[in-house]
């Protein structure tokens, strides 16, 4: 991602805060999806909602990637409804031992994120098996 102009991590930034907030985060929970540095705190999220593109570091720029694969994989299952999308991130879910994906992405942290990924992006899991064309 160190490629990208400010205004493309600003509009990628701006996604993701939209989603999180329909998602209906606290401030806590936001930072924890966000996998954000030590020091960020609650009241820092409101300059990522406006201005202020979120911090370019490896595992920042690692959930963001996660994140708007998942985001982009609720509005291509979900085409027609987008609330839907985040009601799904809400529900319990038999793959994620009964927990719904938001509950899996705060407790199991990266692993959780990557889960929710694969369930949604088969093209994701298939990627993450090793599996090759043959």
């Amino acid at each position: 991602m160190n490629n990208l102009t400010e205004d493309q991590r600003l509009a990628m930034t701006l996604k993701i805060m939209a989603a999180v907030d329909e998602w209906g985060l606290s401030g806590e929970q936001i930072l924890a999806v966000l996998d954000l540095p030590d020091g960020e705190r609650t009241r820092h999220l409101q300059k990522y909602r406006k201005d202020t593109p979120l911090p370019d570091v490896e595992q920042v720029n690692n959930r963001v990637v996660r994140l708007l694969g998942i985001i982009d994989a609720l509005r291509t299952t979900y085409p027609r409804n987008l609330q839907m999308g985040a009601r799904w991130m809400k529900m319990p879910h038999r793959r994620f031992k009964k927990r719904s994906p938001l509950v899996t992405i705060l407790e199991d942290g990266e692993t959780g994120v990557i889960a929710v990924l694969s369930e949604l992006d088969c093209t994701y899991a298939w990627e993450l098996s090793g599996s090759t064309r043959g």
